[in-house]
């Protein structure tokens, strides 16, 4: 079953900005996932406190914050368990500028990383296929934000944007926590 969205990248950018975030709706996306491509589990809380630490200054979230980056979560746990890889990353629609998705696509990558990095401290623990994917990775966060819009940029985001959806499912297949059901049902409420 395909999942469908609970909130949109304008939905959740619009709500970062109103709760004075200075962090980009893709970043957040990226680092939930990029913790549970390291194996972070489903069913463990802490991660609201790595968000407050890692984009609120150390400061509690609100309780609207709190609320929308659980159903966040829940949605990429969702997602990302979906055996027909409905996973997909929170970026801009396609009818935005491609240097908006372009800038959204480089700070997902920087967020996953991020995440990724905080669980996954050992390189040698893991396989050659996901350090090479780790490695791409920190050379997509450091692409250069200057793209041109034209014809081959839009394929090349798409072939990059591709990649890094699978690379992100490939990286949960192996080190990701697998969930009962009674845990993915759970995370939702």
């Amino acid at each position: 079953m395909t999942q469908t969205k609970l909130i949109t990248f304008t939905q959740l950018q619009a709500f970062l900005g109103g709760e004075n975030l200075q962090t980009h709706a893709s970043e957040i996306h990226g680092f939930l996932t990029g913790i549970l491509a390291a194996g972070y589990a489903f069913d463990n809380t802490d991660y609201l406190k790595t968000l407050e630490d890692m984009f609120n200054n150390g400061e509690a979230l609100s309780k609207a914050m709190e609320r929308q980056m659980k159903v966040l979560f829940a949605e990429i746990v969702q997602a990302i368990v979906d055996e027909n890889f409905g996973f997909q990353l929170l970026l801009p629609d396609d009818d935005e500028s491609i240097i908006e998705r372009g800038q959204a696509l480089n700070a997902w990558v920087q967020g996953f990383n991020l995440g990724f990095g905080l669980l996954q401290k050992q390189n040698s623990s893991y396989s050659e296929d996901v350090q090479e994917i780790i490695r791409d990775f920190a050379d997509i966060a450091n692409l250069s934000n200057e793209l041109e819009d034209d014809e081959e940029t839009e394929e090349a985001y798409f072939e990059i944007l591709e990649y890094i959806r699978i690379s992100s499912l490939l990286c949960f297949a192996e080190l990701g926590d697998k969930p009962t059901a009674n845990q993915t049902s759970k995370t939702l409420h």
